[in-house]
């Protein structure tokens, strides 16, 4: 049920979200595919149903597979997954669930920087943070799911 819909959300509430979107989507040192997975998955771990189909649907336009976005959530089961993408899966988690102790998270920062300077770091986590302000944004004004058209 719609609380608030899309155009009912006041305007400055929504130039600071895509303000944010904006840079996010700027971001160069990941590719979009994995940027469309890593949206897929804290959408899956926020049970957000709009934001899932949007960014399914987007990571598929821009190449993703079926196989690799529908089986996101069981990414630790799945072979077809690269120690980069992994490390983006795996910080998603601890930055969207936030109930890692200090150890898990010091070792889940540890395999990010494997792969990411700080300053990269700081950008991938911003991008999480926005996923999840966005799912947050949509299941609390309940905006209906599986109406997304790629652009």
């Amino acid at each position: 049920m719609i609380r608030i819909s899309y155009s009912q959300v006041p305007s400055k509430v929504m130039d600071c979200m895509i303000q944010t979107e904006n840079y996010v989507s700027s971001l160069t040192f990941i590719d979009k595919k994995i940027f469309g997975l890593m949206k897929t998955y804290v959408s899956v771990l926020n049970e957000c149903a709009y934001c899932l189909d949007m960014h399914y649907k987007e990571a598929r336009a821009a190449g993703e597979t079926d196989l690799r976005l529908y089986s996101v959530g069981l990414w630790r089961e799945a072979v077809y997954y690269s120690a980069q993408e992994r490390a983006i899966l795996e910080w998603a988690e601890s930055v969207t669930i936030l109930q890692n102790n200090g150890q898990q998270q010091e070792r889940v920062f540890a395999a990010l920087s494997e792969h990411f300077s700080r300053d990269e770091i700081a950008q991938l986590t911003l991008a999480v943070i926005q996923i999840n302000a966005w799912n947050r944004l949509v299941k609390s004004f309940g905006f209906e799911a599986g109406l997304h058209k790629v652009e």
